[in-house]
């Protein structure tokens, strides 16, 4: 498969709300504005999601504003004792009124609401994320603050069309960020420590008009090996992916672009229900990425308004395979921690 790179800056919508190039960057190249979007405001989908993970535990924050309504997420997953916390307070009629940034390189994502609190603040060098929930789980209130820093120079960055005008998806992923910082949560203040030795972060950060009813696929994994960054991004699902996929592996702050990826989820086949909790195989058409996945923790949840509906399957575990780099190094990857998804949405 050829794929289109964008390598320099342009504006990322055209007069009419549509794509002015499809394909992919490996910087934040495509210039997005809110203003220049044609479709109502009631379909613009804006949000900004971070991954915490060092393998033993995860820390998830989601602001979104999806036009329609918002949901703020904070999720915390103890894959040692196999147990996962997540709390989504929902908005309605956000519209857009979130203001999320227009770029994912600096700016302030917050909101405040009554009984929590979310920010990511974004300036030179580091990223400060911030959340407090009162009611947080069965233990009761939750507080974290984490630093990310370390960001790679290059990451994956793609601009892909919807068969419908005026739809569009733009997406940027930031891989193996150091991350450094705490969780508390409960009653007795149990503390969980992220150490930036071991301790990384993605950033998901999409804006679009999207489509009503959409299946895709998602995977990540950020973390060393033999002591250099190394992680990836893999999915598809989405769109009009013929000029680029989004599929990536990053490698001492370098990305290297693979074709495309296939997701072997045991069940998956339309005929039967999908056993999450089974080991998963990754494979590509380029012999390029060629991965086992051990699942440890599934984050299931599905909400179903008729109308919308999510039904999410994001599950956590270790990879182990073969990746090869764009100049033909293959590393032998071990036991690498990430997730994998499958989410249906009719929104």
């Amino acid at each position: 498969m050829s794929q289109h790179e964008i390598t320099r800056p342009i504006m990322l919508l055209n007069a009419a709300g549509d794509l002015t190039e499809p394909g992919y960057a490996k910087r934040l190249l495509p210039v997005y504005r809110r203003a220049d979007v044609k479709a109502s405001p009631l379909r613009l989908k804006e949000w900004d999601y971070y991954c915490v993970n060092n393998g033993r535990f995860a820390l998830c924050l989601t602001i979104a504003d999806n036009g329609y309504m918002g949901l703020d997420s904070v999720s915390l997953l103890n894959f040692e004792e196999g147990w996962e916390i997540t709390t989504s307070p929902m908005r309605v009629l956000t519209l857009g009124k979130t203001n999320l940034p227009e770029s994912s390189a600096s700016g302030r994502t917050e909101i405040h609401k009554k009984g929590y609190d979310i920010v990511f603040d974004v300036q030179p060098g580091k990223r400060t994320l911030m959340a407090q929930m009162k009611k947080f789980g069965p233990e009761g209130a939750l507080y974290a603050k984490v630093t990310l820093y370390d960001e790679p120079e290059e990451s994956m960055v793609i601009a892909t069309p919807f068969d419908k005008p005026k739809h569009f998806y733009y997406n940027q992923k930031i891989n193996c960020m150091r991350a450094e910082g705490f969780v508390t949560y409960g009653y007795h203040g149990t503390t969980y420590t992220f150490d930036p030795a071991d301790s990384f972060a993605v950033l998901d950060w999409g804006r679009g008009v999207w489509t009503y009813d959409n299946t895709w696929y998602w995977g990540s994994a950020s973390g060393l090996h033999e002591g250099v960054p190394f992680g990836f991004n893999i999915g598809y699902g989405f769109g009009d992916t013929s000029a680029a996929s989004e599929n990536m592996l990053f490698y001492n702050g370098r990305a290297h672009k693979l074709s495309q990826v296939r997701f072997h989820i045991p069940g998956d086949d339309g005929r039967h229900t999908p056993d999450y909790m089974k080991p998963w195989t990754f494979s590509s058409d380029d012999g390029r990425f060629e991965m086992d996945f051990t699942p440890v923790l599934d984050r299931a949840s599905c909400t179903d308004f008729k109308v919308l509906k999510s039904d999410q399957h994001q599950v956590f575990g270790r990879f182990t395979g073969r990746a090869v780099l764009d100049d033909g190094t293959v590393l032998e990857i071990r036991e690498l921690p990430g997730f994998a998804e499958k989410v249906m949405n009719k929104w």
